[in-house]
């Protein structure tokens, strides 16, 4: 089982905000085999002294930058911590705090040393985050589960939910149709199904709402067209497990469940790029990093993909300016990281994705509110 802590989005919104005379990000994949951990231990460790190394260069403060080699090597040291592990790791540490979050989906060993945080690769947890909700229905039952990638699937309690489509028509059985004949036969049989699809619907609206997980629907025909037909769940998937949940396990579901969530994952990737492509010859796309440092300062970004693997050093000006430095340059920090962080603030979407799923070799694309 993965331990993850995933950040929220208001999260990194307050972690994009912070500057200090020394913020140190370090990033790296780990396992969740407590037994082969050792290996990213010593990776950590040797990422420490990268820090470290950088934390020199730049001249911070030595008591200052002595804080953050204690919060580090707290980390490094303690056995507890590394028992209980992801598929990578995120370690943010400044004189004044230090964050830890274990993340299910994969990242580059990555350290940098400026006065904010790397948030990019914190990103693609949040764009990705992979928990959905599962309704399974049929004629004899229905339940709603969720799945997360930390801990196994449980199901959630909803109010008013009815138990089988039999108890939603008010009748014995809803293939037994010869006790109305108004309604005995198959298009009867529909109509009782619709009104099961509808009280299903309802009775998910209050849990639902305000809410945009996946929900990814469990059912055989016709349940799983007469269902879709009614439904007004926003997170509705258009595919889902083309089979009758009757006899499936939570666990079982949820491992049918993930193939499809990776399948929603890719299409939100495509879409994004197809959306890019349309928006390209009207000048409301671009890959051009001095455009969408100007865009992001002006909340004019609708939707942003970034690398989350690449680093571009250099500064952002308060008017947008661009500045491009070599690695490692004093002063400087990773721009697609602060352009990212710009646009969240303005209401922008993000999707932090890797570089084969980006239109060109640039290290993002943004798709503008408006012509530049």
């Amino acid at each position: 089982m993965l331990h993850v802590d995933i950040p929220s989005l208001s999260e990194i919104e307050h972690l994009a905000g912070i500057r200090a005379d020394g913020c140190v990000s370090i990033y790296l994949p780990t396992t969740p085999e407590t037994a082969n951990i050792g290996a990213a231990r010593i990776a950590f460790g040797n990422l420490i002294r990268s820090a470290r190394e950088k934390l020199e260069a730049g001249e911070l403060d030595k008591r200052r930058r002595g804080e953050i080699e204690d919060a580090l090597a707290s980390i490094a040291d303690d056995d507890e911590f590394w028992e209980v592990q992801a598929n990578s790791l995120a370690v943010l540490a400044s004189p004044e705090m230090l964050r830890t979050y274990r993340l299910a989906t994969a990242v580059s060993e990555t350290v940098a040393v400026a006065d904010r945080f790397l948030l990019k690769p914190l990103l693609r947890s949040v764009a990705f985050p992979q928990t959905a909700l599962i309704l399974a229905l049929s004629e004899n039952d229905v339940r709603l589960i969720e799945i997360f990638p930390d801990r196994p699937p449980s199901e959630v309690r909803v109010p008013d939910m009815p138990k089988d489509a039999a108890a939603a028509a008010g009748r014995a059985s809803v293939n037994n149709l010869t006790q109305n004949t108004r309604i005995a036969n198959a298009e009867g049989q529909t109509v009782l199904l619709r009104k099961y699809a509808r009280k299903v619907d309802t009775a998910l609206r209050a849990v639902l709402a305000g809410h945009e997980t996946p929900l990814i629907l469990a059912a055989a025909q016709p349940l799983d067209a007469i269902f879709r037909s009614t439904s007004n769940a926003a997170g509705l998937l258009p595919h889902g497990i083309a089979a009758s949940p009757d006899r499936m396990s939570e666990a079982e579901l949820a491992a049918l469940a993930r193939p499809v969530l990776d399948a929603h994952y890719r299409a939100e990737v495509e879409a994004a790029n197809a959306l890019f492509a349309a928006r390209e010859n009207d000048r409301r796309a671009t890959t051009s990093l001095d455009e969408a440092a100007r865009a992001a300062t002006r909340g004019a970004i609708e939707l942003l993909m970034v690398d989350i693997d690449r680093l571009t050093p250099g500064t952002v000006g308060s008017d947008g300016a661009l500045h491009l430095a070599g690695p490692d340059e004093p002063g400087t920090y990773d721009i697609v990281d602060e352009i990212a962080g710009r646009a969240l603030r303005t209401g922008a979407k993000l999707l932090a994705v890797r570089a084969a799923d980006l239109p060109g070799d640039a290290p993002l694309a943004a798709v503008l509110r408006y012509p530049i």
